[in-house]
């Protein structure tokens, strides 16, 4: 039994939600978003509430709940609140700078890499070394931070590379003679 899909997602202040068969399209300060429901649930919105549908005897049906709660609550935060990754440059010589849609790394390689930063996604650099990626939608925010952090992931020897600010990078002995 899915015990996310039983809690409710409150809509706040400054978000209008549109429901059109199994489509529903939220709209707030941060910009819109929209996510396509599976047939096997249905969707009610009551006095700010959303709340869950569905045949608790089928496991499918019940699956697809909770993940179309989790969607839908991170659909309202993202149009409200936004969503935000940090990402942290370690080794020297290594600096990130955004120009508009265009993130320059300089990462150790003979050449820069320029990344360009998809629609929905802004980037910017407070520091040469740090890069914190913004947007409405949670999915596209993990996929930017993971595709900058792919070009020179930590390494375990002495944790240079692109990693996220509040990850951890397990440290190995070098070899000894």
């Amino acid at each position: 039994m899915s015990r996310i899909a039983k809690a409710p997602v409150i809509i706040p202040s400054g978000v209008d939600i549109k429901l059109e068969g199994n489509n529903m399209t939220v709209k707030g300060s941060k910009g819109q978003l929209s996510f396509d429901f599976n047939p096997a649930i249905s969707v009610e919105i009551t006095d700010n509430v959303i709340s869950m549908q569905w045949n608790k005897d089928d496991k499918n049906a019940t699956a697809q709940a909770g993940t179309a709660r989790a969607i839908v609550s991170n659909m309202v935060t993202g149009v409200s609140a936004g969503f935000e990754r940090k990402l942290t440059l370690i080794g020297v010589g290594y600096r990130a700078q955004a120009k508009e849609n265009i993130l320059s790394l300089s990462l150790g390689f003979s050449h820069p890499v320029d990344f360009e930063v998809p629609a929905g996604v802004s980037v910017e650099t407070p520091t040469q070394t740090e890069i914190l990626v913004k947007g409405s939608d949670k999915q596209q925010v993990g996929q930017v931070a993971a595709k900058i952090r792919a070009y020179r992931p930590p390494e375990p020897y002495k944790g240079k590379g692109v990693r996220y600010a509040d990850e951890h990078v397990a440290r190995k002995e070098a070899k000894k003679k």
